[in-house]
């Protein structure tokens, strides 16, 4: 990750220009009590009523350039803040978006969503608004501390020694909120994943009549949170009175104190109402100092979260001068492949060699490892052993980019965005993809002719992930984006699961006219029956090949899954 630092650093010179205005700003405040100085000793005391009108155009003009330099402080350090939350997010948010599937495996969506909103918009203010108060506090300080030692240097050191023990105080406070603000963003995290989830699966919560249990879940979490943000008040309230108090109590001190020496003639009655005002000036920082602490400490806990995101390393990486192929065939071969997650073995020595243009069906039991060919094919995983070819180069030396882009994918779990249905199919191709080549898509996917039924066919807006849509529309949809893509390899997992036979039947018929290598995961013969070769897993491993009529002839797996689908056997299907 950059470090914050060099965010700040890419706008230095807006800071310096915002803390230059902060500056004058503070310097034009710290001359007002030495106005009224004057204005008690010299005009009011001495009678010298000629410096009145001077110091009253003074006290005038300090007050129109400390607005003016206030303003510019402000709105400088707003609009930068602004533009590095913005660039901060956009980092992260490619970063995520950069690491390996196994990453997004492993990882809730919910923990996701709070750290690129939640947790940036805490690092957010603090680079503003938060920042900006804690870099015046201490000029603030600074400068009344120095413009009280001007006056009176023995009563200067008690507002200092307050102003130690106050630091003392924040310090510890802000380790004691810390620890509270991590355990509050992690939970912020689960909340976040428990309402996510829920609202993606309301109509499987409601299916399942579980409205109750999972209301009861979240309460159990939101009572969680609410329990950490208890603890963060309790902390506050038992710290920020501390600030209060002082800030209440020591100019009153300042005074007595100050009073006798005035009575005893060691300062004038006008350095004493000047010093008032410095110890007033000195008050508004100890204030602020709590719920700045505060801030600050949420604002840490939110950039070691972010941090722990940028420690993340993608597993798969693409090689520093990857192989660019002229023109992708569609050549795919499989070449002793093992994959292992974890100790678990997923494949074991799977060889086959799929010509361009052919088309490969593959069948077997739920876990036998169907999906896990493409996931290795697209390397979003990467083989443990053996190899997997793309026009015979190896994929892990090919460029991700013209890998991924040459596979068009109609995966298991059907994703749709809320958007149109044009945008949906368009999404591969979208500069590219004209209407006319888009419906043409939809025809092919047997998706036009319920699309166009729609009141604004394919500017129908659809819900998120397809809500409105029946399954087996959203198959169509997603059939449909796959095919306008018109990639050299076209890869359907389980992807007519949710279709009629009839409908399948017409798709399949659709895909033959494509000019594409094909690969048709399946558990449904009628998937698979068309295709070139057909391979049956079992267990990770290969256990039957051949055709259609080849693989019914040994009367093995294949054989027996074709009998249970079919309710016969194919001897008795051609008697009949």
């Amino acid at each position: 990750m950059k470090k914050i630092v060099t965010y700040i650093a890419h706008y230095w010179y807006a800071y310096l220009f915002a803390i230059a205005c902060m500056v004058t700003a503070i310097v034009l405040d710290m001359m007002y009590p030495v106005i009224t100085k004057s204005i008690i000793d010299d005009v009011i005391i001495k009678g010298k009523i000629e410096l009145l009108g001077g110091l009253l155009t003074m006290i005038v003009v300090i007050g129109a350039g400390r607005s003016l330099g206030g303003y510019l402080k402000e709105f400088t350090f707003d609009v930068v803040s602004a533009k590095i939350g913005a660039k901060l997010r956009k980092d992260l948010f490619a970063h995520i978006e950069g690491l390996s599937m196994e990453y997004f495996d492993d990882t809730n969506t919910g923990e996701l969503m709070a750290r690129v909103k939640d947790d940036v918009d805490a690092v957010w203010n603090a680079l503003g608004y938060v920042g900006m108060l804690m870099i015046e506090v201490v000029v603030h300080i600074s400068m009344v501390l120095y413009c009280m030692f001007s006056l009176n240097w023995k009563l200067a050191f008690l507002p200092l020694g307050v102003m130690v023990l106050m630091g003392a105080v924040a310090i510890i406070m802000e380790q004691k909120l810390d620890k509270i603000f991590e355990a509050i963003s992690e939970e912020n995290a689960r909340l976040t994943t428990i309402a996510e989830e829920n609202l993606a699966g309301v109509r499987t919560v409601k299916a399942f009549a579980r409205e109750k249990f999972e209301v009861q879940k979240f309460l159990s979490h939101n009572q969680q949170y609410y329990t950490l943000n208890m603890q963060q008040a309790k902390t506050l309230a038992r710290f920020y009175p501390v600030f209060q108090f002082t800030g209440k109590l020591l100019p009153v001190v300042m005074v007595i104190i100050g009073g006798f020496q005035v009575i005893q003639g060691e300062m004038t009655l006008g350095s004493l109402v000047a010093f008032s005002e410095y110890c007033r000036n000195i008050v508004w920082p100890m204030e602020t100092l709590g719920w700045l602490t505060n801030d600050l400490s949420s604002a840490v806990a939110s950039c070691k979260k972010i941090n722990k995101i940028y420690r993340q390393k993608p597993g798969i990486l693409e090689q520093e001068n990857p192989v660019v192929l002229e023109q992708v065939e569609g050549r795919v071969s499989f070449e002793g492949v093992s994959f292992f997650r974890g100790n678990q073995k997923i494949l074991e020595d799977i060889s086959f060699t799929l010509e361009p243009g052919k088309t490969l069906g593959v069948m077997g039991a739920t876990g036998a490892g169907k999906t896990s060919l493409v996931n290795l094919l697209m390397r979003f995983f990467d083989v443990g052993s053996g190899s997997v070819k793309l026009d015979g180069v190896d994929v892990r030396e090919l460029s991700l980019q013209q890998l991924r882009s040459s596979i068009g994918t109609v995966m298991q779990d059907v994703f749709l965005f809320s958007d149109t249905i044009s945008e949906n199919i368009r999404m591969g191709r979208r500069a590219a993809l004209d209407r006319p080549a888009m419906v043409h898509a939809a025809g092919l996917a047997q998706a036009k002719g319920f699309i166009e039924g729609m009141p604004e066919a394919y500017e129908t807006v659809i819900g998120e992930r397809g809500v409105g849509l029946s399954g087996g529309q959203k198959q169509r949809i997603s059939i449909a984006r796959a095919i306008a893509k018109q990639n050299p390899v076209l890869i359907l997992d389980d992807s007519t699961s949710a279709l009629d036979m009839e409908t399948e039947y017409e798709i399949q018929k659709s895909l033959d006219t494509l000019d594409a290598t094909k690969i048709i995961i399946a558990h449904r013969i009628s998937a698979v029956r068309r295709a070139d070769e057909i391979i049956f897993l079992e267990d990770g491993k290969v256990k039957e090949r051949g055709t259609h009529e080849e693989l019914l002839a040994q009367k093995g797996l294949y054989y027996g899954t074709y009998v249970a689908q079919m309710g016969t056997a194919p001897e008795k299907r051609k008697q009949v």
